[in-house]
């Protein structure tokens, strides 16, 4: 008896308490942004892999051709990535800062031949090449967006090389 006077006062004040917020209502049409284009855009990844099978290639034919006047090799990792090390006469256009602008004045003949490669290029240097996923890599996001930009002479880095082994000149930037 004792007990249930003790349990009547606290559950007199349990059931007074407000109700705990409910979340807002499932929204039925998803909020539109115009700058947003998720169907554009995998329309545009499966062209830009389509065209990518044929512009992947060796290592010696990547510097081969970055030797080539007119070719720019571009780094699209961070700039403190690429400052740690990166391929020797590489430009930096950190992925983030790829825009309509930023990627006009740095290529603007869309015809420039570009070669691309990432972390996933390269082992045996987790400060400065992290490897990702491989669905993540940067290769891929940084090709579809070249593409989406339309460039077409993009070239990328096919195989994953040691740092240590690679003919491929790796230089820090010089501070």
């Amino acid at each position: 008896m004792k007990s249930a006077r003790l349990l009547l006062p606290l559950l007199a004040l349990v059931l007074s308490a407000p109700a705990p917020a409910q979340p807002p209502a499932q929204q039925v049409v998803p909020p539109v942004n115009p700058a947003i284009d998720m169907e554009g855009y995998l329309k545009v990844a499966r062209e830009a892999a389509r065209h990518r099978e044929t512009h992947r290639v060796t290592e010696e034919d990547f510097l081969l051709m970055s030797r080539e006047p007119g070719t720019v090799v571009l780094d699209a990792r961070s700039r403190e990535k690429f400052d740690e090390l990166h391929v020797k006469g590489a430009v930096n256009l950190s992925f983030p800062d790829i825009a309509v602008e930023s990627v006009k004045k740095a290529f603007p003949d869309k015809a420039t031949r570009i070669l691309i490669y990432c972390n996933n290029n390269f082992r045996g240097a987790d400060g400065p090449f992290p490897s990702k996923l491989p669905t993540a890599s940067l290769n891929l996001s940084t090709f579809i967006a070249l593409y989406n930009y339309g460039y077409r002479n993009v070239w990328e880095l096919g195989p994953l090389v040691d740092v240590k082994t690679t003919k491929l000149p790796l230089v820090p930037t010089a501070r």
